[in-house]
């Protein structure tokens, strides 16, 4: 193996991979781009997409670590409705001096998210009643590109179906065409959500 990327190894996730986690989520934020500086409240995008599912249900999160670090990750869970029950008593509560809510429509990317945030229920969507898992996968750059996102998303549907998941959803920014491709080519297929504005939905079996 050489320092292309494929020099890494694929493992469980560890408690003291958060801060990493938090890093590639916000290295990759902006679309797979990178979010550094762009939001003033900077954690706040791992405290969406990456915190409550490592604490939830960290058996279903899985790393590439590489440089003695973990550089991408696959994370979510097997029952979306009885993940957003518990994200909205139990993680939401936890910022109310962190997070204020936006006053009125969102006028900022920031202020979307803020609302995310507090509105976990947007996850529900009747569309996507058949899919009950749903997970998100995030690797840096140098690693893309040489296998690690088919190995995380392998090792994610496993584990989702040994949770007793029988399908995931997953949803992508409608202009990040590499990744729709991405999803494309592991089996995922569109899934028809009106109103969502700016993302796509895609799903598939937990079967391989």
């Amino acid at each position: 193996m050489t320092s292309s990327g494929r020099d890494a190894s694929l493992r469980p996730y560890r408690a003291g991979d958060l801060a990493d986690l938090y890093d590639v989520c916000t290295r990759t934020g902006d679309s797979g781009d990178d979010a550094t500086g762009k939001l003033a409240q900077p954690e706040l995008l791992g405290d969406i997409f990456v915190g409550p599912y490592v604490e939830r249900e960290p058996g279903l999160a899985f790393v590439i670590e590489g440089g003695g670090r973990a550089v991408g990750y696959v994370l979510g869970t097997a029952d979306t409705q009885a993940f957003v029950g518990w994200y909205s008593s139990v993680w939401a509560p936890r910022f109310g001096a962190v997070y204020a809510p936006p006053k009125g429509p969102p006028r900022s990317t920031e202020e979307q998210l803020l609302v995310r945030f507090y509105h976990p229920e947007q996850m529900l969507r009747p569309e996507l009643a058949g899919y009950p898992a749903h997970l998100h996968i995030d690797i840096l750059p140098p690693y893309q590109g040489v296998g690690w996102g088919r190995r995380l998303m392998e090792v994610f549907l496993d584990a989702a179906a040994a949770a007793g998941a029988p399908a995931v959803h997953l949803g992508v920014a409608a202009l990040n065409e590499s990744a729709q491709g991405f999803y494309k080519r592991l089996g995922f297929h569109p899934i028809d959500v009106p109103g969502a504005e700016g993302a796509l939905f895609f799903g598939r079996s937990t079967s391989r």
